[in-house]
């Protein structure tokens, strides 16, 4: 049975400072030790969540772009975290799924954080993004993604009487302060156990340049809800093997999923 091998990395932000900010992640990916498919690195990662885009923002075939593409080709690993681009006039938030080959995926964040005003200067994604690694289906989501269950809802259909979940890992990079981590972690638990799959949440931790405290908790939790890892306030790099004959021994017990509503998320366009 398949295995799935992934490392977070929780770290405090340098502001609005690429260069230090890709040496300090190149000097925490060279240090991993366990052999490892991805490496999982926080929301706009390269800056810290500033509303900055025209100083920051960067294209498709920009500096950070390139060092992703050297970082995982260098390493033999699958690197995801999101930063700013800019496209056609409008600014993204922009999750990357850069692959060894340099070859990649990308996700722009769906829902954009009014609270801090990320949605007067940012455009929003249409479209999810499930990545594909050894067997197994990943759904990649930024931050605020996590508040609006819908849009992380398994929605499989039975194809010949039988019942496929869309996907089996359910990845959350972020910026999320301290003073609400207790939702964030209350709802990473809750979209592990609605859509009976393994969930990762990457946070980082320190004050940002708006002296907004954030605490970490980065998380890895089971199809059951039950936490497998947790690392509040403090820098870390862990390393974890999840196995699918567990998750699919969950899903055959417990076949919650194909009782669930049939629906579809429609585009804006």
């Amino acid at each position: 049975m398949s295995t799935l091998t992934i490392t977070t990395i929780q770290s405090n932000l340098f502001w609005e400072d690429k260069s230090s900010n890709l040496a300090m992640f190149e000097d925490k990916i060279k240090s991993i030790e366990n052999k490892t498919s991805i490496v999982i690195l926080p929301e706009m990662f390269s800056t810290g969540f500033s509303m900055n885009t025209e100083n920051l923002a960067e294209t498709m075939d920009g500096y950070t772009i390139g060092w992703m593409k050297r970082i995982s080709r260098e390493n033999s690993i699958i690197l995801t975290g999101s930063i700013i681009i800019k496209e056609n006039d409008h600014y993204y938030n922009r999750l990357i799924w850069m692959m060894p080959n340099e070859t990649f995926g990308y996700y722009d964040k769906r829902h954009l954080f009014a609270y801090g005003e990320e949605d007067k200067y940012f455009t929003a994604g249409k479209k999810r993004l499930i990545a594909s690694v050894n067997g197994w289906k990943i759904n990649l989501q930024v931050c605020y993604d996590l508040r609006f269950p819908v849009w992380a809802r398994q929605q499989s259909e039975f194809k010949d009487e039988t019942f496929t979940p869309e996907y089996d890992v359910l990845i959350y990079v972020a910026n999320w302060p301290e003073r609400r981590n207790h939702a964030w972690k209350t709802l990473l638990c809750a979209r592990a156990i609605e859509n009976q799959c393994f969930v990762v949440g990457v946070n980082r931790i320190g004050k940002d340049g708006k002296n907004i405290n954030h605490s970490g908790d980065s998380i890895i939790i089971n199809p059951l809800g039950e936490v497998l890892y947790h690392m509040p306030d403090e820098e870390d790099i862990f390393t974890m093997t999840l196995e699918k004959e567990n998750l699919n021994e969950i899903r055959t017990k417990l076949p919650f999923l194909k009782d669930g509503d049939s629906f579809q998320i429609k585009s804006d366009s």
